[in-house]
Protein backbone atom coordinates (compact mmCIF):
# COMPACT_ATOMS: atom_id res chain seq x y z
CA UNK A 1 0.00 0.00 0.00
CA UNK A 2 1.56 3.54 -1.44
CA UNK A 3 0.75 7.22 -0.22
CA UNK A 4 -2.06 7.17 -2.77
CA UNK A 5 -3.94 4.04 -1.25
CA UNK A 6 -3.90 5.58 2.34
CA UNK A 7 -4.83 8.97 0.73
CA UNK A 8 -7.97 7.00 -0.42
CA UNK A 9 -8.30 5.46 2.32
CA UNK A 10 -8.47 8.55 4.21
CA UNK A 11 -11.09 10.00 1.67
CA UNK A 12 -13.75 7.11 1.82
CA UNK A 13 -12.95 6.81 6.08
CA UNK A 14 -14.16 10.70 5.97
CA UNK A 15 -16.85 10.07 3.00
CA UNK A 16 -18.21 6.80 2.02
CA UNK A 17 -20.41 7.85 0.05
CA UNK A 18 -18.64 10.06 -2.19
CA UNK A 19 -18.55 9.61 -5.60
CA UNK A 20 -15.64 7.88 -7.67
CA UNK A 21 -15.48 11.35 -9.83
CA UNK A 22 -15.02 13.00 -6.20
CA UNK A 23 -12.90 10.54 -4.91
CA UNK A 24 -10.42 11.24 -7.71
CA UNK A 25 -10.50 14.61 -7.10
CA UNK A 26 -9.76 14.75 -3.49
CA UNK A 27 -6.44 12.32 -3.81
CA UNK A 28 -5.95 14.15 -7.32
CA UNK A 29 -6.05 11.12 -9.63
CA UNK A 30 -8.27 10.96 -12.98
CA UNK A 31 -10.86 8.43 -12.25
CA UNK A 32 -9.83 5.57 -14.08
CA UNK A 33 -6.86 4.70 -11.99
CA UNK A 34 -8.89 6.03 -8.95
CA UNK A 35 -11.20 3.48 -9.48
CA UNK A 36 -8.59 0.82 -10.09
CA UNK A 37 -6.81 1.68 -6.86
CA UNK A 38 -10.42 1.40 -5.26
CA UNK A 39 -11.29 -2.08 -6.70
CA UNK A 40 -7.34 -3.24 -5.53
CA UNK A 41 -7.70 -1.89 -2.42
CA UNK A 42 -11.20 -4.16 -1.76
CA UNK A 43 -10.04 -6.89 -3.70
CA UNK A 44 -6.78 -7.43 -1.29
CA UNK A 45 -9.29 -6.96 1.47
CA UNK A 46 -7.77 -3.41 3.11
CA UNK A 47 -10.96 -2.28 2.60
CA UNK A 48 -13.58 -4.40 4.30
CA UNK A 49 -16.80 -3.31 3.72
CA UNK A 50 -18.48 0.38 3.89
CA UNK A 51 -20.90 1.37 6.51
CA UNK A 52 -22.96 3.68 8.28
CA UNK A 53 -22.28 5.70 11.33
CA UNK A 54 -25.44 5.85 13.04
CA UNK A 55 -26.48 7.62 16.58
CA UNK A 56 -26.67 5.45 19.45
CA UNK A 57 -29.37 7.86 21.34
CA UNK A 58 -31.66 8.06 18.03
CA UNK A 59 -31.67 4.73 17.44
CA UNK A 60 -32.69 3.75 20.97
CA UNK A 61 -29.76 2.84 22.82
CA UNK A 62 -28.31 5.76 24.42
CA UNK A 63 -26.02 4.03 27.09
CA UNK A 64 -22.33 2.81 25.89
CA UNK A 65 -20.74 0.68 28.68
CA UNK A 66 -16.76 -0.23 28.76
CA UNK A 67 -17.14 -3.56 30.25
CA UNK A 68 -13.51 -5.24 31.37
CA UNK A 69 -13.62 -9.44 31.98
CA UNK A 70 -10.87 -11.54 33.61
CA UNK A 71 -11.56 -14.97 33.21
CA UNK A 72 -10.74 -17.50 35.76
CA UNK A 73 -8.50 -20.01 33.35
CA UNK A 74 -6.97 -19.02 30.42
CA UNK A 75 -6.79 -22.78 29.19
CA UNK A 76 -7.75 -23.04 25.33
CA UNK A 77 -11.21 -24.71 26.19
CA UNK A 78 -12.62 -21.53 28.55
CA UNK A 79 -10.91 -18.87 26.16
CA UNK A 80 -13.01 -20.60 22.97
CA UNK A 81 -16.17 -20.79 24.38
CA UNK A 82 -16.14 -16.87 26.14
CA UNK A 83 -15.11 -15.72 22.38
CA UNK A 84 -17.14 -17.71 21.10
CA UNK A 85 -20.20 -16.86 23.50
CA UNK A 86 -19.69 -12.91 22.75
CA UNK A 87 -19.39 -13.31 19.63
CA UNK A 88 -23.55 -14.21 19.21
CA UNK A 89 -24.03 -11.32 21.60
CA UNK A 90 -25.80 -8.25 19.53
CA UNK A 91 -25.79 -5.35 22.76
CA UNK A 92 -21.47 -6.21 22.32
CA UNK A 93 -20.18 -4.12 19.35
CA UNK A 94 -16.83 -4.49 20.00
CA UNK A 95 -14.45 -6.91 22.00
CA UNK A 96 -10.73 -6.79 22.54
CA UNK A 97 -7.98 -8.78 24.15
CA UNK A 98 -6.18 -7.22 26.63
CA UNK A 99 -2.42 -7.15 28.46
CA UNK A 100 -2.09 -6.10 31.98
CA UNK A 101 -4.76 -7.34 34.84
CA UNK A 102 -7.69 -7.92 32.37
CA UNK A 103 -8.28 -10.12 30.13
CA UNK A 104 -11.03 -8.52 27.32
CA UNK A 105 -12.61 -5.11 26.91
CA UNK A 106 -15.85 -4.88 25.23
CA UNK A 107 -18.00 -1.71 24.19
CA UNK A 108 -21.58 -2.37 24.73
CA UNK A 109 -24.82 -0.42 24.05
CA UNK A 110 -27.83 -0.81 25.75
CA UNK A 111 -31.26 1.47 26.23
CA UNK A 112 -30.91 1.60 30.00
CA UNK A 113 -29.78 0.41 33.06
CA UNK A 114 -32.38 -2.14 33.52
CA UNK A 115 -31.05 -3.20 30.12
CA UNK A 116 -28.00 -3.06 31.43
CA UNK A 117 -28.18 -5.55 34.40
CA UNK A 118 -29.91 -7.88 32.08
CA UNK A 119 -27.42 -8.30 29.68
CA UNK A 120 -24.91 -9.25 32.69
CA UNK A 121 -27.28 -11.46 34.57
CA UNK A 122 -28.55 -13.55 31.24
CA UNK A 123 -25.94 -13.20 28.25
CA UNK A 124 -22.40 -12.50 30.09
CA UNK A 125 -22.78 -14.85 33.70
CA UNK A 126 -24.21 -17.68 31.63
CA UNK A 127 -21.14 -18.13 29.98
CA UNK A 128 -19.17 -19.15 33.22
CA UNK A 129 -15.53 -18.73 34.04
CA UNK A 130 -15.69 -15.31 34.64
CA UNK A 131 -13.75 -13.84 37.61
CA UNK A 132 -14.64 -10.25 37.45
CA UNK A 133 -16.64 -7.83 35.55
CA UNK A 134 -15.36 -4.09 35.82
CA UNK A 135 -17.90 -2.07 34.40
CA UNK A 136 -17.43 1.97 33.07
CA UNK A 137 -20.61 3.72 31.84
CA UNK A 138 -19.81 6.85 28.91
CA UNK A 139 -21.24 10.05 30.37
CA UNK A 140 -19.49 11.85 27.50
CA UNK A 141 -17.31 11.47 23.90
CA UNK A 142 -14.12 13.53 23.73
CA UNK A 143 -13.29 12.48 20.02
CA UNK A 144 -14.46 9.70 17.96
CA UNK A 145 -12.97 9.53 14.51
CA UNK A 146 -12.86 6.06 12.04
CA UNK A 147 -10.45 8.40 10.06
CA UNK A 148 -6.58 6.84 10.33
CA UNK A 149 -3.69 9.13 10.90
CA UNK A 150 -1.83 9.83 8.15
CA UNK A 151 1.82 7.76 7.53
CA UNK A 152 4.97 9.61 6.18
Amino acid sequence: MDRKDRQIIRALQRDGRMTNQDLAEAVNLSPSPCLRRLRNLEASGAIKGFSVDVDPSAYGLPITVFVRIRLERHNEEDVRRFERQVQTIEEILECHVLTGAMDYQLRVVVSDLDAYESFIRTRIHPIGGIASIDTSFVYGTVKKTAVFPELD
